[in-house]
């Protein structure tokens, strides 16, 4: 009886027998997703949605009660003047004049007015101010209402030599950082794809041969950035979204794609008629990259249970573009291939040719995985051991948010709040207790702000400075700015957020029935997220874990081989973890590429690399292990399985793992340090993968293993056996 042919096989099929429609269906789908995305434009998260726990809880307050409020200031000074000067006072009075007759302008604090506060706006040196303003209008108007008052600012600029002035804020500033992004997309983009290029060329030989995943995987990442832009408008996304949707959709749509085309290769090779090999193909591979895609779609599902807005959408991203790329590989290849038939192998690089050949000749990979074989237990132990001795610096990761110094130094905006922190030196952190109620100006509430401020004053080493409180219009909100000892992230700013919370509020504001209370500021934001990911970890890792041991069990009807599988890939993140503490909390790799270190990780990496390294690696794994068990149901014994699929497949698992190391280790060159050291992390864990786990660890423990590779409980043998070796006809005679 002839076998069934699994889904991939059969949508290989169709798009063979369809080919017009198949091309002609993806076109227009990858055109109007990119134009749908560019009509719709990305809506991205709010700096209010941001944030997690209480102090998140505090910024949606903010950001409800001052819907409209969106401060911006300019730093005025002289190397030459003081601000006593009268040159200096008439450029100050004389730009908050104008600013006043400026249209979307309001609230402008000068630092000569007699208002309260305004004596703290000039520097103790006497040769820096800054007057500050809000602008009238929305979130969403402002990028357009602060060009006015930032021309103003010019303007004056120009005509008062003797003066710098340096404009900042929320928005004027934030134009410039999304102008950084958008050149560092820009910059991944131009250097990413002509080096993907160069290795297809290197392992396909032929133009056309590298040119087809590589354009597979750019139509699938511009058709999920259009998708992406689309369905923001229900869910906002993080402002990098798009580079994530690069990075990984670039790195799986061309593996997924070269897995394909190599094995349809083989399989002419081998003698077998052009639909025979794209069957084969399409039942192997095709099967593989769907297991594979699920597999890295359901680890990127885990991102949703950490309750951060930003994570959930990188988990969108993620999971969208790598659905449209393992769509595009078993629907669309297999049209390409049909089309293309033997006409794939033209336009060969002579130079790449005979280099290739010679490589095969040499058979490195062979000559490793001989020797692996010969003696297994040595290899399991020494690949092993190097892992754990790569992971060990893991145990003294350090997290923290990157400050001023992460950023590129030649921006205008990280030159001006570098000048700002010079001249107004901050003594320490600032907490904000956030209050709302149907009115905050009631006696219950004033009295009790009344009573915060007299219980944190017994707390003098802790708490320094005057607080002040804000009102919102509606007098629904109320800001309370207590000021903190300490930088904000040390164990001093620490202490005084944990007696601020646990003692000083519920002693007072804590006791008002019907108030709403919620601590927020630097300190709080960073402890709380910290929290959140140290309690959200641990479910991630949870779902990761179980989804893929289930994945595997089902599609290869073994225990031993998901168990295996999770713990080489939990090596490989550990290896990566302890790349990465090596090379950013130290100094030595600094120059190199070109950041200054805080001795720290950004806290979002380790969790965001360990959903996408522990996806990715199951790439390599699904390929070689379906290999494996195709040949073992064939009738071969466990250790030529191993021997045999390691060689006939290493050629194809280095040259994706080459396109993934290149891409990732794009990213590591961008200016921001969390992109250098979200590329590094997976440019080290995908090498390692590739290189000491599959060519060396998991041969030697397969080996080791035997036949107990494949071993199943017998309750477990209602599960649906899988055919891992299709039915493929010979090419006639």
């Amino acid at each position: 009886m002839k076998p069934k042919r699994n889904v991939a096989a059969r949508a290989g099929r169709w798009s063979a027998r369809h080919r017009k429609t198949a091309l002609i269906g993806w076109l227009l789908f990858t055109v109007l997703a990119f134009m749908g995305g560019q009509s719709a434009g990305l809506n991205t998260i709010k700096s209010t949605e941001l944030g997690v726990g209480e102090a998140g809880k505090a910024d949606k307050i903010i950001g409800e009660a001052w819907p409209e409020e969106s401060r911006e200031a300019v730093l005025i000074s002289s190397s030459q003047l003081k601000s006593s000067d009268r040159e200096f006072k008439r450029a100050v009075g004389g730009l908050a004049a104008k600013l006043g007759d400026t249209a979307h302008v309001k609230n402008i604090h000068s630092p000569y007015s007699s208002k309260p506060g305004a004596a703290n706006q000039i520097s103790k040196d006497g040769h820096s101010v800054f007057l500050s303003y809000q602008l009238t209008g929305t979130e969403v108007q402002a990028p357009d209402f602060v060009k006015a008052p930032l021309h103003a600012i010019a303007s004056d600029a120009k005509a008062n030599d003797s003066l710098k002035y340096e404009p900042y804020g929320s928005t004027s500033s934030e134009e410039e950082f999304k102008e950084m992004f958008a050149a560092d997309l820009a910059k991944a983009t131009k250097t990413s794809l002509p080096l993907t290029l160069f290795i297809l060329l290197i392992a396909a030989g032929t133009f056309i041969a590298a040119g087809v995943p590589l354009l597979l995987g750019i139509t699938g990442v511009i058709a999920t950035m259009g998708i992406v832009a689309a369905v923001s408008k229900l869910s906002p996304v993080a402002s990098e979204i798009n580079e994530i949707i690069l990075l990984v959709g670039l790195a799986v749509g061309v593996d997924y794609a070269l897995f394909y085309l190599r094995r349809e290769r083989e399989e002419r090779a081998a003698g077998h008629s052009k639909e025979a090999a794209l069957e084969a193909a399409a039942a192997t591979s095709g099967r593989a990259v769907l297991v594979s895609g699920f597999t890295v779609m359901i680890a990127m599902a885990g991102m949703y249970l950490s309750s951060d807005p930003t994570f959930m959408s990188f988990a969108t991203g993620g999971i969208l573009v790598v659905a449209v790329s393992m769509l595009a590989s078993i629907t669309v290849l297999p049209a390409v291939l049909s089309m293309l038939g033997d006409k794939v192998d033209r336009g060969r690089i002579p130079l790449i040719g005979r280099l290739k050949r010679r490589m095969s000749e040499f058979s490195l990979w062979s000559r490793v995985v001989d020797r692996v074989l010969k003696r297994p237990l040595v290899a399991a132990l020494v690949s092993g051991g190097l892992l754990v001795a790569l992971a060990v610096p893991a145990l003294g990761m350090h997290t923290a948010n990157p400050g001023l110094e992460s950023f590129p130094q030649d921006l205008k905006a990280v030159q001006t709040f570098n000048h700002l922190a010079k001249s107004f030196p901050a003594e320490g952190s600032e907490a904000v207790v956030v209050l709302k109620a149907s009115d905050v100006t009631s006696a219950p509430v004033k009295a009790a702000i009344a009573d915060l401020e007299t219980a944190a004053g017994k707390h003098e080493d802790l708490f320094t400075g005057v607080i002040e409180t804000e009102i919102s219009k509606d007098r629904t909100a109320a800001q309370v700015i207590v000021p903190m000892a300490g930088d904000g992230e040390g164990a001093l700013s620490n202490r005084a957020l944990d007696t601020l919370r646990d003692d000083v509020i519920p002693a007072s504001v804590g006791n008002v029935r019907g108030l709403e209370v919620a601590v927020g500021g630097e300190t709080a934001s960073l402890t709380d997220y910290k929290n959140s990911m140290s309690k959200s970890i641990l479910y991630v890792i949870a779902f990761v874990l179980a989804a893929a041991f289930l994945l595997l069990l089902v599609t290869f009807r073994s225990i031993v081989v998901p168990i295996k599988a999770i713990l080489l890939n939990l090596l490989s993140v550990g290896a990566a973890y302890g790349v990465l503490v090596l090379v950013f909390q130290h100094e030595w790799a600094e120059g190199l590429l070109g950041f200054q270190s805080n001795g720290a990780i950004t806290p979002w990496i380790p969790l965001f690399l360990f959903v996408i390294l522990f996806g990715l690696s199951m790439d390599y794994h699904v390929f070689l292990v379906s290999r494996i068990r195709e040949l073992y149901d064939r009738g071969m014994s466990t250790d030529q399985a191993v021997a045999e699929a390691v060689k006939s497949t290493s050629g194809v698992i280095t040259s994706a793992a080459m396109v993934m190391v290149g891409v990732f280790a794009v990213f590591a060159t961008l200016s921001m340090l969390p992109f250098k050291q979200m590329g590094i992390g997976l440019a080290a864990a995908i090498l390692i993968d590739a290189t000491i786990v599959r060519a060396v660890l998991l041969p030697a423990t397969m080996k080791l293993l035997g036949d107990r590779n494949w071993w199943l409980p017998r309750r477990l043998g209602w599960l649906p056996k899988v055919e891992h070796a299709p039915e493929v006809v010979p090419a006639q005679a």
